[in-house]
């Protein structure tokens, strides 16, 4: 694995102009920020050593790096998923790679299923906190002591200070901000009724098949996370809506402009 890493990390390093500060990982049909990028520098992922290759609708397979409010930025176009086949430790090689580059702050997005009555289609969620029921763990087997430790503290798994910080900026600019907690399944099939009534039971507000394994990484590293949600459908035992990849991605293009508000907003404070 860190012969990998070193790899990876010694071939972009050999391309980049500059050390990222972020790292941004780019859901479902929330690729629009690329275009905030100033004088962008692209890495395809077909280039990269040792690197997965995505192959979802949606996620173009790209690094990007650039300027966004005057930090330099790492930016992910193309997530990869457990349900494509790959296992967890190539789903979260990206995180170990942006550690192995010095970056210290991830930002996530994903688009989600809401569960909490109080969701609607279109709204940004923070995450706060998550709920794991993907069936393989980033960390299981040999720990690589270089990279983080075997047991790993999960009580703040997303940074405090950058969930306050988007919170209280989007009731001072009139965007409203809703926080809760993701819960990971494996997908690729969108919940029936009854799994998003589980979900519900279980504590969650909203589900999605990402973001999880890469959290759990990033925190094995110490590294700070900020993710935000896009509620993109709907879901529960007295809901039978049907949902499409296509819809999911129309949803969240739509909530676009204010996902970008508040990340350049994150990214351009010191937090």
């Amino acid at each position: 694995m860190l012969e990998k890493i070193k790899e990876a990390v010694g071939f972009i390093e050999s391309i980049l102009p500059g050390k990222p500060e972020f790292a941004i990982v780019l859901g479902s049909g929330l690729g629009k920020l690329q275009e905030e990028v100033n004088n962008p520098v692209t890495i395809d992922y077909q280039d990269i050593p040792n690197f997965p290759q995505t192959t979802v609708k949606g996620h173009s397979g790209k690094l990007i790096y650039g300027e966004i409010e005057g930090k330099t930025v790492l930016m992910m176009a193309g997530r990869f998923h457990y349900y494509e086949g790959y296992d967890m430790k190539e789903v979260t090689f990206p995180m170990r790679v942006f550690k192995g580059l010095g970056i210290e702050k991830v930002i996530l997005s994903n688009a989600s299923g809401g569960v909490n009555p109080d969701y609607s289609v279109g709204d940004a969620v923070v995450i706060n906190d998550h709920i794991n029921m993907m069936p393989e763990h980033p960390l299981r087997g040999k720990n690589e002591d270089a990279l983080g430790p075997r047991f790993v503290n999960m009580s703040h798994p997303y940074d405090e200070k950058m969930i306050d910080f988007v919170v209280n900026y989007g009731k001072q600019n009139g965007i409203e901000v809703k926080t809760g907690i993701y819960l990971g399944l494996q997908g690729p099939t969108f919940e029936t009724p009854a799994e998003y009534g589980m979900v519900r039971i279980l504590g969650a507000d909203c589900v999605g098949m990402s973001t999880v394994p890469e959290v759990i990484v990033a925190n094995h590293q110490s590294m700070r996370v900020f993710c935000i949600s896009v509620i993109t459908d709907l879901g529960g035992p007295e809901i039978r809506v049907p949902v499409s990849h296509e819809e999911v991605l129309s949803a969240a293009d739509k909530a676009m402009p204010k996902i970008i508000e508040l990340v350049k907003a994150l990214i351009g404070n010191e937090v």
